[in-house]
């Protein structure tokens, strides 16, 4: 079937963290702040699951259930392998109620307070936060602008792999929020280095699906499999098919002795089973939903064809860096001479927008905004018409950057 993704869906009045409590976190949002913050979409996602969530509805025993039944493990499995030529063990196979969920349960199994965690700033920033409140200490290796292209720093990361208290490092391939896909030459160097200074790799790859045409995402398990036992892969259809709600993830683990203490770990916080819904969407989504994602997958790539065009024409001072991977765009508004403190304001009240400013994300981030492009195309024009005039009015005899 066709999907008509510009069909507005209305979000309001659902609890939405995006729609419904955006001015809990940004008290300064105007009123009628239009919001392209959380990384979820404003667009439906495939019929065939929601079929399937209202046929298990109306069954009116809501039960213990278990989910990963050799159909949910197959369904999975098989959409790995078909999308990415990538070939898993089932016994490596398990479950979380979310992929920074499962970041934080690895934090606390695989190091102690005091050690080192590497990220790569500017990043999601639950990364930061998970290692700050588990007292562990940050290591950033931060990413390297390089003209219109972010790059690994690898002086700086073997620096940092060489430290007593690097245990750990937090992958994000796909990247949030510079939108890089990672190469091969890439993945392979940086677990090399990893595994030289007896460091684990945790790659969270929630946006692997969400890929510009031509671009290739190279699960980092497949990528370096003779490391792949000091690798650990973090997955969810939550990005892909638009179901974070449904708090469910697949992490895959290959080392038996972190297999045996992610169980331990799970025991003692009796976290077992899932949700009915979490677990039928999953296998519907990865068995049924390929025609909705190739379809929403042409969709994203006109998005940012027409986010490139409107920038080019109304705000050729506000370069962004082109998303290889994921559904957020990466705009630098540093040209325009606005202080952190002055832009955010800027959006949240002149501009009428909520979106998650770059320093959230790192220093690195200064004066960068991540617009959410997952949206209907009009919704994403009337947010960029709004920033335009903002910046517009901002620039203009009397306007903060014109002193």
């Amino acid at each position: 079937m066709r999907y008509d993704f510009d069909r507005p869906v209305e979000r309001r009045g659902t609890d939405s963290i995006k729609w419904d409590f955006a001015q809990m976190f940004f008290p300064d949002a105007s009123a009628n702040a239009l919001p392209l913050w959380v990384a979820d979409m404003d667009l439906p996602t495939a019929q065939p699951i929601v079929d399937a969530l209202v046929a298990r509805a109306r069954h009116p025993v809501y039960g213990y259930t278990i989910h990963q039944t050799e159909d949910y493990t197959d369904s999975v499995l098989d959409w790995f392998h078909r999308r990415f030529g990538w070939d898993i063990d089932p016994e490596t196979l398990f479950h979380a109620p979310g992929v920074v969920t499962a970041l934080s349960m690895f934090i606390q199994i695989l190091t102690e307070p005091g050690d080192g965690v590497i990220i790569q700033q500017p990043v999601y920033y639950p990364f930061a936060q998970i290692i700050a409140r588990n007292k562990r200490v940050l290591l950033n290796n931060a990413l390297v602008l390089d003209g219109d292209r972010y790059e690994m720093d690898f002086d700086d990361l073997e620096a940092k792999a060489r430290l007593p208290n690097a245990k750990l490092l937090i992958l994000c391939s796909p990247h949030n929020p510079v939108g890089r896909v990672w190469t091969e030459q890439e993945l392979v160097r940086l677990t090399t280095i990893c595994a030289k200074h007896d460091v684990v790799v945790i790659s969270d790859e929630i946006h692997c699906d969400l890929l510009r045409r031509g671009v290739r995402h190279i699960p980092l398990a497949k990528a370096c499999p003779e490391h792949r036992d000091r690798i650990i892969v973090a997955t969810a259809p939550s990005k892909t098919f638009n179901l974070p709600g449904l708090k469910m993830s697949n992490i895959f683990i290959h080392s038996q002795d972190i297999r045996n203490r992610f169980r331990t770990f799970c025991d003692k916080l009796f976290l077992e089973g899932g949700t009915i819904f979490g677990g039928i969407t999953t296998r519907v989504a990865y068995q049924h939903g390929e025609e909705w994602l190739e379809q929403l997958v042409d969709y994203l790539d006109a998005n940012v064809e027409f986010l490139k065009s409107y920038l080019s024409r109304h705000l050729p001072q506000a370069p962004m860096i082109h998303p290889e991977g994921t559904y957020l765009a990466w705009i630098d508004f540093s040209a325009y001479g606005l202080t952190h403190r002055e832009l955010k304001k800027l959006f949240l009240k002149e501009a009428g927008v909520v979106l998650d400013d770059g320093r959230m994300f790192g220093a690195e981030g200064d004066n960068f905004m991540r617009i959410n492009f997952a949206c209907p195309k009009h919704t994403l024009q009337e947010c960029l018409d709004r920033i335009t005039r903002a910046m517009r009015k901002a620039s203009s005899p009397g306007g903060r950057s014109s002193r």
